[in-house]
């Protein structure tokens, strides 16, 4: 079939002493593919045919086995073929029977691949398949390069999915089947109305046929560039957010809003995907373009703070200029922690919040003027100092202040997120008294004058990937 040969040319293949392995269900698309194929191979290239008998229509699934079976034998193709419990597997991932008959059959085709050192898996999706892909997606309000439908070429297990038929329709390929006198079986499911596929098959398809007869071809042309743009902003908004993340684990991502709102809206749509594709693995069916919009409409209102929901257990947390996106809730919740620190020569301790404090004897031409930098008197300091989480009620003497301040209400005004004032250090001295918020406010009880001989320098380090052990 010709398609074939161009399918292969444009998209740079070559099929030519490998080995191929291809789909088959027994219907009209698939036999077409083995058969064209056969027909196109070159070389030493070998075909296999893999089938899947989900066991969903019982003995007609079944004769749809033995007929695979049959036509490969007389084609002379080898073919492995497996008949799988779908329905108890459904049962027990909890999904719904088509997700996890998809989950299955390409499991087993995968398996396939590497049993044979396959390079490719061929499946005969058509033109008129991506057209309800498309407009499936399209409805469901899917976002990003999922709206481009099914794709030509991709990545998969040890090799890469192809699908040369996507440029034809599906009249074409019953017109091959009716010139080769090849014989197909009928899944009968394919006409029910219980399938949304079906339904667009049925009721909107004829219709866009008849508008357009080369329709499937103008759906192709669009998805292959809407791809292809997709992997361009794609890239270029990768190269932004990395500007515009402060932190990451794998269970949460933290942002800078101020610099997220100068990206254009297109870089913030797929910015917010991004992240989401990185924390799912796989963004969930449950998350469509709502939620991206949702989201800029939480991020764009006035309030410092806030939070949202998202499927599967996200957090979004708000907090003036950071947004956190998380699946670890303790980020809400106390944890506290508590060190002690005796008369040491010199050491660091690291803290919780991937932080560290240095505390060094040695000379030091530090002013003590900077807030990640505080000097105590080793003469005038009750010792041990402690460095602990923050607690109900606590206030520090600040430094050019009367009185006192409560810690929380110097939180607000330095705008630390919620998220991280579990985590900030407190250090204070035997008497319990705060004497420095490190990287935030000092206290009356600094001795930045102390002699070189009786001064103690800490200095503050932000976002070390370590946490609370003391190194001397």
């Amino acid at each position: 079939m010709k398609s074939i040969v161009d399918f292969l040319n444009k998209h740079r293949l070559s099929l030519k002493n490998k080995t191929i392995i291809v789909g088959v269900s027994g219907g009209p698309d698939s036999i077409a593919l083995l058969h064209a194929l056969k027909s196109t191979m070159l070389g030493s290239s070998r075909l296999i045919a893999a089938h899947v008998d989900h066991m969903f229509r019982g003995e007609e699934s079944a004769k749809d086995l033995r007929f695979v079976q049959r036509f490969c034998e007389s084609e002379s193709i080898d073919c492995e073929a497996v008949q799988i419990d779908v329905s108890q597997f459904a049962k027990e991932k909890q999904m719904n029977k088509q997700a996890a008959a998809r989950v299955c059959r390409y499991r087993f085709f995968e398996e396939v691949m590497r049993k044979n050192n396959a390079s490719f898996l061929a499946l005969g999706h058509h033109g008129d398949d991506q057209i309800e892909t498309m407009l499936m997606r399209l409805s469901n309000g899917t976002v990003g390069k999922g709206l481009s439908g099914i794709q030509p070429v991709r990545s998969f297990g040890p090799g890469w999915i192809i699908r040369p038929f996507l440029s034809i329709s599906k009249d074409e390929i019953l017109g091959y089947c009716q010139s080769q006198n090849l014989a197909y079986r009928t899944d009968q499911s394919n006409f029910e109305d219980d399938y949304t596929r079906n339904r667009f098959r049925k009721n909107v398809l004829p219709f866009l046929k008849s508008e357009s007869p080369k329709v499937h071809k103008h759906f192709q042309y669009a998805s292959e560039t809407l791809a292809d743009d997709e992997t361009y902003l794609q890239a270029l908004t990768k190269e932004k957010m990395n500007k515009v993340i402060k932190n990451q684990s794998s269970q949460s991502v933290e942002i800078d809003l101020n610099r997220f709102a100068e990206l254009p809206l297109p870089l913030q749509r797929r910015g917010i995907l991004l992240l989401l594709n990185y924390l799912y693995e796989n963004v969930p069916l449950t998350f469509a373009s709502i939620h991206i919009e949702t989201f800029l409409e939480f991020v764009s209102q006035n309030k410092s703070s806030g939070s949202l929901d998202f499927p599967n257990g996200l957090k979004v947390i708000k907090s003036y200029g950071s947004c956190i996106f998380s699946f670890n809730h303790s980020l809400n919740e106390h944890n506290s922690f508590f060190f002690q620190i005796d008369r040491l020569k010199d050491c660091r301790l690291q803290l919780p919040n991937s932080s560290f404090l240095e505390f060094s004897t040695r000379e030091d031409q530090s002013t003590g003027q900077e807030k990640n930098t505080f000097v105590i008197s080793l003469s005038k300091t009750p010792f041990p100092l402690y460095v602990r989480s923050r607690k109900t009620g606590d206030r520090m003497k600040v430094k050019g202040m009367n009185g006192s301040k409560k810690v929380k209400d110097i939180f607000i005004d330095e705008k630390i997120p919620r998220s991280q004032r579990d985590y900030w250090p407190i250090v204070t001295n035997a008497n319990h008294e705060i004497i420095w918020l490190p990287g935030l406010k000092k206290s009356v009880f600094e001795e930045a004058d102390a002699s070189i001989n009786d001064r103690v320098v800490i200095k503050y380090r932000q976002h070390e990937n370590c946490r609370g052990q003391l190194y001397e």
